[in-house]
């Protein structure tokens, strides 16, 4: 038996007393891993927003998934990479996870982390930084963009991946200020549609929406060297 979004929104999303019918389908699927198995969705390969510098920072995120290589875009947001920068330099990002995976049905197509532990403890962070969602690049397919609150220029550590187009995100004005895109996915968007697949829950001790349950792990974050490579996945 194989799992479709829609199937597996209706299983993950139900909560109380279906809780128990949730375990009873895993089982009868194959298991908790039974998304590892499943087809790729067909979403096309990546178009950059805007061209990758051959000599643009590039950070490798090893998962337990696969590698995902970052290609930024310091030119148009150098707030937000340095910032990304700064915690890729310092190690933070290792040992986090991929806390948040939200469907393309309701909500936006993201796989989401950079601020949790494997035990969902938040990590201690740096200043909030300013939002540069004005820089001009859509949030489209393979593209990183920082993660926020309600004030648009809270954002700390956090970051998103756009698993597909999602360009509603993108700076409006003032009253709808988006969600600053700073890189592109080069290789490895493979792993995030896989990503994407994860059957997700609420965590009732944090209150945390669409938390894997499997953990997504970014097991080291490192600055890697530039490569004239064009974008892969």
């Amino acid at each position: 038996m194989s799992w479709r979004p829609s199937d597996r929104r209706r299983a993950y999303t139900t909560v109380g007393g279906a809780v128990c019918v949730l375990a009873v389908t895993l089982a009868a699927c194959g298991g908790r891993d039974a998304w590892l198995q499943e087809p790729l969705p067909k979403r096309g390969p990546v178009y950059p927003p805007a061209p990758v510098a051959a000599d643009a920072p590039r950070v490798r995120l090893q998962t337990t998934l696969g590698d995902i290589v970052i290609a930024l875009y310091p030119e148009r947001a150098p707030i937000t990479c340095e910032n990304f920068l700064r915690y890729v330099r310092e190690g933070f990002y290792d040992g986090t996870i991929f806390h948040r995976v939200v469907w393309e049905q309701p909500g936006p197509a993201v796989v989401q982390g950079g601020g949790f532990t494997r035990s969902l403890q938040r990590k201690p962070t740096h200043e909030p930084i300013r939002n540069e969602a004005t820089n001009g690049l859509s949030n489209l397919r393979g593209t990183v963009a920082m993660a926020r609150g309600a004030d648009p220029h809270s954002a700390t550590s956090q970051f998103f991946i756009n698993y597909l187009d999602n360009d509603y995100l993108d700076h409006r004005d003032e009253s709808a200020y988006g969600y600053a895109v700073f890189g592109v996915v080069v290789e490895g968007m493979e792993i995030v549609d896989r990503m994407s697949l994860v059957p997700t829950r609420r965590d009732p001790a944090t209150g945390l929406e669409n938390v894997p349950m499997v953990d997504l792990v970014i097991e080291r974050a490192r600055l890697v060297p530039a490569a004239a490579d064009g974008v892969g996945g």
